[in-house]
């Protein structure tokens, strides 16, 4: 009878360390998804932003450029891959650049890597690989996040007017000369549209 009695006693003593070890434990924390590290501009307008040219974005040297230097013109902003089932479209996108640069056309290019990992290494590779493959001449900056809590503010911007997170690389955005935006075309549709679109808005 002894023994059972001093038996129940240290199981119930082991039980209370067993309790009290366990409020102890810190709560797991739900493992955090890898974001690409970029370098963003996080310079965003004082006040809430009426149009494009309130941002401004790094360019390939890191240098910050205000978008006002493209007040008055109509804008595709893209980003971008190298190494994505869509980056052909360059060809299009070089093509139409070329039709309408005259006009007052500007296609703005972002790099982006956060689809697939499809836009890897450094701005001059990129760079370097766009032009020599396609031959591209618009403006193409850094390379930013377009989703997340790293997203590049004009990204923030231009999904606030067409609302959505950005889904895969080649997304665009149509701003007009008064440098709002007026549509957004997903990386399916069909370039035959983009362009006659930006034919409209000039």
């Amino acid at each position: 009878m002894k023994k059972v009695f001093y038996l129940g006693f240290v199981l119930a003593v082991a039980g209370m360390f067993c309790v009290a070890a366990c409020k102890k434990e810190k709560p797991r924390t739900q493992e955090q998804p890898v974001v690409d590290t970029v370098v963003t501009d996080t310079t965003v307008p004082e006040e809430p932003a009426d149009n494009i040219y309130q941002f401004k974005v790094l360019d390939g040297n890191g240098d910050s450029v205000s978008l006002a230097q493209y007040r008055g013109k109509v804008l595709l902003v893209v980003n971008t891959a190298t190494q994505c089932g869509y980056t052909p479209q360059y060809t299009d996108l070089e093509r139409i650049y070329e039709k309408y640069q005259d006009s007052g056309f500007v296609i703005l290019d972002f790099p982006c890597n956060q689809f697939g990992s499809q836009a890897p290494g450094s701005y001059d590779d990129i760079h370097n690989y766009c032009t020599s493959r396609y031959g591209i001449t618009f403006p193409q900056f850094a390379k930013v996040n377009v989703n997340g809590l790293q997203a590049s503010p004009l990204y923030v911007w231009l999904k606030s007017k067409k609302p959505g997170d950005i889904q895969w690389n080649f997304t665009k955005f149509l701003v007009d000369r008064n440098g709002e935006v007026k549509r957004r075309f997903e990386p399916g549709n069909a370039m035959s549209t983009v362009e006659k679109a930006v034919e409209n808005a000039l």
